[in-house]
């Protein structure tokens, strides 16, 4: 199956399924020497992981990552980092009714019609459970960045209709002791009634998410085809619930003049507004690098859906099993993994420009 790598210098690649034996990958690429803070790297990977609360999937993995090699005496060597992740609580029985079905928005349609078989145990290779080999080469890549300073800051700034935005009050030490990773104690509170509310509806909701990454140096970012924001873009898509992604002022640029629009440069290259995102041509200016991503409700409902089998046959179906009514809360460390990713790829891709 192609597709299941991302990156060109620090590159990951991910095997494995929702309820195999283990999932897992191999990280290329990674700068040899460096320590590793490995206790950092499992508290990422225990912020996606499921049951960690009574508003997510109770599916209870421990999430315990096992390195394989490229790793000696807790340093990178610059070999091949391979890890697994063991399925330690797969409930393959809760996924036979689907055997034949097709699940209304999920790829269970589109894996059958072009692989002619798939996986429906717990959605297989599709299932959001690949994302945690994505934590694990982000927790590296996330660490790397921070000894040269960038640091990055993510949370979720809406669900459903309750948003949090720029002019509430941001409470950085609120972000991870609640349940939904909003920067704001009252703004969380009330996201966290309405996923209670949906979740005992047998219903699921949307969200986004806010990355903003700081201290990135100028110049990372390609011309025409690997412009940093593009990149940033298919790294976000990729994550499973995805169905938007915005930079900067994103699609409010719409409703703006160019006179509004324009970040005019201070004499210390900073700019007096960043509706670029930190990104311009394509290349980081240095400033901040804010985005937002879209997150779609969760196809899966506890509720009578219509559908078909395989046969063509209309039926109705009605979800089983162990799911998220909102995905957004554990998603917060896919989507910095994925820009931590992104960002030091073209780090080190900016190391070969100049001699």
């Amino acid at each position: 199956m192609a597709g299941s790598s991302f990156g060109k210098i620090f590159k990951i690649s991910t095997f494995g399924e929702s309820h195999g034996i283990a999932i897992g990958g191999v990280i290329d690429g990674a700068p040899a020497n460096f320590e590793l803070n490995f206790e950092m790297i499992q508290a990422e990977l225990d912020r996606r992981k499921p049951g960690q609360s009574a508003i997510v999937t109770q599916r209870k993995e421990s999430d315990t990552v096992q390195f394989l090699s490229g790793i000696f005496e807790g340093k990178t060597t610059g070999a091949p980092i391979g890890f697994i992740i063991p399925n330690e609580n797969q409930k393959s029985k809760d996924y036979e009714h689907l055997k034949d079905t097709f699940r209304p928005s999920h790829a269970d349609f589109t894996y059958q019609n072009k692989f002619g078989i798939r996986d429906y145990k717990g959605g297989g290779r599709s299932s959001a459970r690949e994302t945690a080999c994505r934590v694990v080469a982000g927790a590296i890549a996330k660490q790397m960045l921070q000894s040269i300073g960038i640091q990055f800051s993510t949370y979720v700034d809406q669900i459903g209709l309750i948003r949090f935005d720029s002019s509430d009050f941001f409470e950085l030490n609120v972000i991870e002791s609640n349940l939904v990773r909003c920067p704001n104690s009252k703004i969380a509170v009330e996201m966290e009634n309405l996923v209670r509310e949906i979740r005992k509806d047998g219903d699921t909701i949307g969200g986004a998410i806010r990355c903003v990454v700081t201290a990135v140096p100028i110049g990372l970012g390609e011309p025409v085809f690997d412009k940093l924001h593009a990149e940033l873009g298919k790294a976000m898509l990729s994550i499973n619930a995805v169905k938007g992604f915005e930079i900067g002022s994103g699609f409010d640029a719409i409703a703006m003049r160019g006179s509004q629009h324009n970040d005019s440069l201070n004499v210390d290259h900073s700019t007096k507004t960043n509706h670029s995102g930190g990104i311009q041509g394509g290349i980081s200016n240095g400033m901040p690098i804010s985005f937002r991503v879209a997150f779609k409700p969760v196809a899966t409902l506890m509720q009578k859906q219509a559908t078909i089998n395989s046969k063509g046959d209309e039926i109705e179906l009605e979800g089983k099993g162990r799911h998220d009514a909102c995905v957004v809360p554990r998603a917060v460390a896919i989507v910095e993994s994925m820009a931590a990713i992104t960002i030091l790829d073209f780090y080190l891709r900016n190391k070969s420009i100049h001699l």
